[in-house]
């Protein structure tokens, strides 16, 4: 076990390029870590990495047990896998990440109700519009909205979410009430933004009668939490595009009010991202499969809400 335990650690280490970085990952300190990557250095008789007090890198013998460490993890975790399906207790720790409001709102309501019914997986759930590291931040599963550009993910599509563009009743009165996407532009609305380091120039796609058409919109209010936003909005602040779950409550209130509707948003796709090295854990099959269900149903609720709204 404390060899097993040496190549974990290693493994974080390698990835995440810092002892301390692995220390934290793994919930230890970083002599700690230091320690165990020393002492399977002395078992292997090879230097694994080239230290320095500025940087750690791993050397052509470090390359090739890595490799080599992600097979024996690899082939742990199937084993596992295999006599969780033959037990019937799927167990462990599960690592999940997902958007903000999302997760806020189909995802952490539903963790005590799969714990209750899987008392032996452990789930942490973590948070965040950012975009995120799955390899580097050692992830089991996340939900995404949005194109999956990483290849060396599994995606599960699990729905294509209607969005809406609204504002709240006190920004229309003030600036009036665009109907489509080139009165956005046209009278420079105040559209409230999603931005985070690295994000690409504001633009809408909003769906036209040939085709879908870029927007360049601007504003004077951006965040990287997408709730801001629709605090923002109800505040009078501007218009906001957010999926129709996020904000179907404040439209069947009519806090706030749909607008540009003859050029809708594109739905955007809410996909289960997994690495290929955990595709057969069924901790995330299970989990995968017991949100997807609760998704669904949310989603056809809030649909079923905006039907309802008055034309």
């Amino acid at each position: 076990m404390a060899y097993l335990s040496n190549v974990q650690m290693f493994v974080r280490v390698y990835e995440l390029g810092s002892m301390s970085a692995a220390a934290r990952d793994q919930r230890t300190s970083p002599a700690v870590a230091s320690a165990r990557v020393a002492e399977l250095e002395k078992h292997l008789g090879v230097r694994l990495f080239n230290r320095t007090t500025r940087s750690l890198q791993p050397t052509s013998n470090g390359q090739l047990f890595y490799e080599g460490a992600l097979k024996i993890l690899e082939a742990i975790s199937e084993a596992e896998g295999t006599l969780t399906h033959a037990t019937a207790k799927p167990r462990g720790t599960l690592f999940v990440a997902a958007p903000l409001g999302f997760g806020r709102r189909l995802i952490a309501p539903f963790v005590p109700v799969f714990k209750d019914e899987n008392p032996e997986i452990e789930l942490r759930l973590r948070l965040s519009d950012r975009s995120i590291d799955v390899t580097a931040e050692g992830l089991d599963l996340v939900f995404h909205l949005g194109t999956l550009e990483d290849s060396a993910l599994k995606m599960r599509v699990i729905a294509d979410c209607p969005r809406v563009l609204c504002a709240a009743p006190d920004y229309i009165a003030r600036r009036g009430r665009p109907a489509d996407g080139a009165a956005l532009v046209r009278d420079r609305h105040d559209c409230l933004n999603l931005r985070f380091p690295g994000a690409r120039e504001f633009q809408w796609t909003l769906q036209e009668p040939d085709g879908p058409q870029r927007y360049k919109i601007s504003g004077p209010f951006e965040s990287d939490d997408g709730d801001v936003l629709t605090g923002w909005a109800l505040d009078g602040r501007g218009i906001v595009m957010k999926p129709l779950f996020e904000v179907a409550e404040h439209l069947v209130s009519g806090a706030l009010v749909p607008v540009a509707e003859a050029t809708p948003p594109l739905p955007v796709t809410l996909a289960a991202l997994t690495p290929h090295r955990r595709l057969r854990d069924p901790k995330v099959t299970i989990f995968t499969d017991f949100i997807a269900a609760r998704i669904k149903t949310a989603l056809a609720e809030a649909e079923a809400s905006l039907a309802q709204l008055p034309r």
